[in-house]
């Protein structure tokens, strides 16, 4: 199969990225980030969560951050809630999207959400619900898709099983997220073609995190199926608090990198994409993760 001509780039690292910070970072700081992501082009930024501040204490601003940014024409700007109170605390703020997150592994589901993955189910039915009844879109994140930090492997069977709960209690778009970055090219594909019975191609996505190195690959063995929809995270930030030594999101720069030499579209500008993976990493006072920013950023320097 040919490979898409375009691909659509999610970025999740002022949610996803900066979710798992110790240091706090500011408002203004977190409200210029998504000023620069679209600047340099991108079309869908995971801006903020809105979960409880007792867990996730960076997220804490949430409803000052969706007030903070300028929003543009064309962009769509999602947040992620886990649960009902989320959700009504996210609806003033008019995302265009919201994120439900479920576990395809039984083990990380209690350790993460403190319920199985049926409750998971029925905790996020009336937040389905009421997005759609808002007009607002509802993406389900599928977490540990491709392997577990307590269970170990994840069969496609059991990818299969909650994509299917998901599509029933209405979910639009379903991402397939490999949480601790185990994944490997032949296993994505088993995972994703398992979403994709269920789902149409436009609405399937890919989730990689480069823990051993595989996420590139990965994006690529998705590519070959046609899937033309990934998350990736500005200078490579983040990780999952709840999944030991998962390293962060697939570097946004290191994606755009490799799907310019591929000849795919991407309308992002990677010199601009830098400068915003540039400015969080002087925020955060660490170099950038992405092996691309690094490269690009010392072509400047020298």
């Amino acid at each position: 199969m040919a490979l898409p001509t375009h691909v659509t780039l999610v970025d999740v690292g002022p949610r996803d990225g900066l979710q798992n910070e110790k240091q706090p970072v500011s408002t203004a700081h977190k409200a210029q980030l998504v000023a620069l992501l679209q600047e340099a082009g991108l079309k869908e930024i995971e801006v903020t969560s809105f979960v409880s501040p007792k867990w996730v204490p960076q997220m804490a601003d949430n409803a000052d951050v969706m007030a903070a940014i300028a929003r543009r024409p064309g962009v769509r700007y999602s947040v992620l809630t886990p649960n009902m109170k989320g959700f009504e605390a996210a609806l003033p703020t008019q995302p265009d999207e919201i994120v439900v997150f479920a576990a395809a592994s039984e083990a990380f589901s209690q350790k993460n959400i403190n319920c199985s993955i049926a409750e998971s189910i029925e905790r996020f039915a009336p937040v389905v619900a009421a997005a759609h009844e808002a007009g607002i879109k509802v993406r389900g994140a599928l977490s540990c898709a491709l392997g577990c930090p307590y269970q170990g492997e994840v069969s496609a069977d059991e990818v299969e099983r909650v994509v299917q709960l998901m599509k029933s209690i209405g979910v639009d778009h379903m991402g397939v997220a490999d949480t601790i970055g185990v994944g490997t090219p032949r296993k994505v594909q088993a995972a994703m073609e398992r979403a994709l019975k269920h789902y149409p191609l436009v609405e399937v996505s890919g989730h990689f995190h480069d823990t051993y190195g595989q996420a590139l690959s990965n994006i690529y063995a998705c590519l070959e199926l046609g899937v033309h929809t990934f998350d990736a995270s500005v200078a490579g930030l983040g990780g999952c608090p709840y999944a030991k030594g998962a390293t962060g999101n697939v570097a946004t720069e290191d994606v755009v990198f490799m799907l310019n030499g591929l000849g795919i579209d991407t309308g992002i500008d990677l010199d601009r994409l830098v400068d915003a993976g540039a400015f969080i990493s002087g925020v955060l006072e660490r170099a950038p993760v992405s092996r691309v920013a690094r490269a690009i950023l010392a072509k400047r320097a020298g």
